[in-house]
């Protein structure tokens, strides 16, 4: 999935403006700059505990059954709540097929400078890594 699949199309798109909904990765941006901190601990934790070298966030405005509640929507009134989880819970459970699982591993950020975040809307799911900011304690 590319990003225009997950933003939807654009007036520009179109040839003409039109008034449309506010893409929901609008928000989730503003939720992760909120949640950094929380997810950057977590992600420290995972790896620190020897869980897992690959920490993976699931992002979504559903119920999602991967991984563990870390920062709920309702609890925290957000519009996207954050699920723990790791790489190889999503091999096995089928999420990235074992096959690819050296693709992803090259592709797959430093989770010390960036959250590697499975964002699930309606229209499907797919990879994002975003950076925590610099200089934040």
């Amino acid at each position: 999935m590319d990003r225009e699949e997950l933003l939807g199309t654009t007036p520009e798109d179109s040839g003409a403006p039109q008034k449309k909904k506010e893409s929901p990765l609008v928000s989730l941006e503003k939720d992760l700059e909120f949640y950094a901190d929380a997810i950057k601990e977590v992600a420290i934790e995972i790896m620190v505990e020897g869980i897992s070298s690959y920490p993976i966030f699931v992002a979504h405005q559903h119920e999602v059954k991967l991984g563990e509640i870390i920062l709920n929507k309702e609890e925290l009134n957000t519009d996207w709540t954050i699920q723990a989880s790791t790489l190889e819970e999503f091999v096995e459970k089928g999420i990235i097929n074992n096959e690819k699982k050296e693709q992803f591993l090259k592709v797959y950020k430093k989770p010390e400078n960036f959250m590697c975040v499975f964002v699930i809307v309606p229209e499907g799911a797919n990879f994002i890594y975003y950076p925590y900011k610099k200089g934040k304690s």
